[in-house]
């Protein structure tokens, strides 16, 4: 019978999957910025959309509890 990962594991997997879906996120920012037409776009800097610790940990606490729901 195989053990289930542990508390630190799935810590662990969740802070990844946080920070990967806010590296998608930011992608699309930055995606949708070069969707406008040049000539609409001109003049504008491109969007940076910074990632902070705290972000992660807030989405990765938001993802887990969903986890936890019963």
């Amino acid at each position: 019978m195989s053990q289930g990962k542990s508390g630190f594991e799935l810590r662990t997997d969740i802070l990844g999957m946080a920070m990967g879906l806010l590296e998608n996120n930011r992608e699309q920012v930055t995606n949708s910025f070069y969707s406008i037409p040049e000539e609409e776009r001109k003049g504008q800097r491109i969007p940076v959309t910074a990632i902070s610790t705290e972000e992660v940990v807030k989405t990765a606490q938001d993802l887990y509890a969903f986890v936890n729901e019963k």
